[in-house]
């Protein structure tokens, strides 16, 4: 048999990591994740951080974003890291983990030489173990941006009063916008009044669905009253996308809700967004073919 020669072709693994403690939640993104139309060849992982580490079941406030943060790193070695080719950091938030994960990704090692008469620089040999990391709320900013229309805009759906300010002032700093600036695309936040957890365990699904379609409505007619593109402000929230299109239809008729209006799902666009980034950063000529 004449040799064969591979000509292309590249496995891609991604983390999904949820910092909660809630199996439940991680199940739930599970649904969406069997949803999204990627290549056979891209694998999904999830990791849910152990409750024995000090990882809250449901992030509510700053306090459940520290301790979650602190949870996962003492649990999750970088060698595990190194594992994959992309890390999506499954909790709405300005989660510290994103940017902690890629401070501690594994740095390029530049070489040193003993040869005094070397007239050039040796090049840092490129590390192929370097995870691109990204979180569900930075891609479901710029998912939502590149949905709009002239004159468009954007919101986000999310839980408990605190992510209002938390999330506001998170979108702000994610796009560089200063205090004195107007941010003429944003909508803002409006909260349910739940927590996280409520959404899968123990709460009455009426209830849910009652204050979820409450909060849409209100974000619906927030600003110009021209919100186009919604984002689910929670990875509990997933798969609830029809409740959120139920609201829009019964304030603006079915043609906008399910014709019209974008609902973003922040677990969706994390895997998506993040997958893209692994294919972006192999056209770097230092890394093609790894």
């Amino acid at each position: 048999m004449s040799a064969t020669a591979l000509v292309r072709g590249q496995g891609t693994k991604i983390l999904l990591l949820n910092p909660n403690s809630s199996s439940s939640m991680t199940d739930g993104m599970k649904t969406v994740i069997n949803d999204i139309d990627l290549p056979h060849s891209t694998e999904i992982h999830t990791y849910t951080a152990p409750p024995t580490s000090g990882a809250p079941a449901s992030i509510n406030d700053a306090a459940d974003i520290k301790a979650s943060t602190a949870a996962v790193l003492s649990d999750f070695p970088l060698s595990a890291a190194s594992q994959y080719d992309g890390i999506v950091i499954a909790c709405f938030s300005v989660h510290p983990l994103v940017v902690e994960l890629q401070k501690q990704a594994p740095k390029d090692d530049t070489p040193t030489t003993t040869d005094t008469t070397a007239t050039t620089t040796a090049k840092p040999s490129h590390n192929r173990a370097v995870p691109v990391v990204t979180g569900i709320f930075e891609s479901s900013i710029l998912t939502s941006l590149s949905l709009l229309r002239p004159g468009e805009e954007w919101g986000i759906v999310t839980t408990g009063k605190f992510w209002e300010a938390h999330l506001s002032a998170g979108v702000a700093q994610f796009l560089g916008i200063t205090e004195h600036l107007q941010n003429t695309k944003f909508a803002g936040v409006q909260s349910t009044g739940l927590n996280a957890s409520d959404f899968h365990d123990g709460v009455d699904p009426a209830i849910v669905r009652e204050k979820l379609k409450a909060a849409t409505k209100r974000l619906l007619t927030a600003g110009t009253g021209n919100v186009s593109v919604i984002v689910m402000g929670c990875a509990g929230m997933a798969g609830l996308e029809d409740i959120i299109r139920e609201a829009a239809s019964e304030e603006y008729g079915d043609e906008f809700a399910y014709g019209v209006l974008h609902v973003v799902d922040g677990v969706r666009a994390g895997v998506v967004g993040v997958e893209q980034m692994v294919r972006n950063a192999r056209l770097r000529p230092g890394r093609r073919g790894l």
